[in-house]
């Protein structure tokens, strides 16, 4: 077995297919399928299923990736401390982004720009993805840092946060909307677009969340944090949300509810998204259901320094909110 066989088991399965993985492993995509034959007959077990439009590991190979991104993590790890003792750091950092992340007011490409003219010999791999994906990837090892939308309070086993970005939900409504005159904050705030009231951040006068019960509700898709929390608010409070319209740009939400097509429920500060729009934003009753955006990583730390230097910029850089 030979350690390049691994990375080849590893990256057709992160690429879901022969030809990207061997596109990014600069290979010809014969020379890669003969390797991960050459593999399976050692180990006398089919790795991969290849019967589907994209190339999904069996279960025995499900069962033996974490030990060959272990294999691979280890040798990486000799390379970058032999590279840390003689003044170098350098190797390839995955980092999973919510998607919309870049709408808030931290800069993560400055960041990012930052810590590459620092070390330019790192590579740092972005991808975007739901906040499930992502935190399932981060137990799985196949993500080094990620920043996500928890729909809970605690991380998930294995893995730590430091929430950057804590904001209340509110609802969005078109002036005619039923809910429109129903609380203080809406009759404020009509005609403004920003309808949130004094009671936004304590929940004080608020709208009650049952007054959801029934109606067609507009919200970010399954898998994201401010749905995740959205959904677990509405199961304390006794009742499944009716979602009609999911999507991923606030914005485009807030069309919709403009239209009166439904309730449009996103995190506040919402003016940005709801400028010019004529919505009226109703802050919810206490206990407001919250919408968290978060730095994530494994507890037991990165896997190598590079990673370690780049969770501690990120912590750093990115420090708008409460660790």
């Amino acid at each position: 077995m030979e350690l390049r066989q691994l990375l080849y088991f590893v990256t057709v399965v992160e690429e879901a297919g022969f030809t990207r993985a061997a596109e990014r492993l600069h290979l010809a995509q014969p020379g890669l399928s003969s390797q991960i034959r050459r593999l399976e007959r050692e180990l006398g077990q089919s790795l991969l299923d290849r019967s589907g439009r994209s190339v999904t590991p069996t279960e025995v190979g499900r069962a033996l990736l974490p030990y060959a991104r272990a294999a691979l993590a280890a040798v990486e790890g000799v390379r970058q401390v032999a590279d840390e003792f003689g003044g170098l750091l350098r190797g390839r950092i995955t980092v999973g982004v919510l998607s919309g992340v870049a709408a808030h007011e931290f800069d993560l490409a400055a960041v990012l720009a930052a810590f590459h003219e620092e070390h330019p010999r790192i590579e740092v791999a972005l991808t975007e993805g739901s906040s499930d994906r992502m935190l399932a990837a981060l137990q799985e090892g196949a993500l080094d840092i990620a920043l996500v939308g928890p729909a809970q309070e605690d991380p998930v086993p294995g893995v730590s946060f430091q929430v950057l970005v804590d904001e209340p939900l509110v609802a969005a409504v078109a002036p005619d909307h039923p809910l429109a005159g129903g609380t203080e904050a809406a009759a404020a705030g009509a005609g403004t677009g920003t309808g949130a009231g004094t009671g936004a951040a304590d929940g004080a006068g608020g709208l009650p969340l049952e007054a959801l019960r029934g109606l067609p509700v507009i919200s970010l898709p399954r898998g994201t944090g401010t749905r995740g929390v959205l959904e677990r608010a509405c199961a304390r409070a006794g009742f499944r949300p009716r979602v009609v319209f999911e999507a991923a740009d606030p914005r485009f939400l807030a069309q919709l509810a403009g239209r009166g097509l439904g309730v449009a429920v996103v995190p506040r500060p919402a003016e940005s998204v709801t400028a010019g729009s004529g919505l009226l934003l109703l802050p919810f009753a206490a206990p407001v259901p919250r919408a968290r955006i978060a730095l994530a990583w494994r507890t037991a730390g990165p896997t190598g320094p590079a990673a370690a230097a780049l969770l501690a910029r990120l912590r750093t850089g990115l420090a708008t909110g409460p660790a």
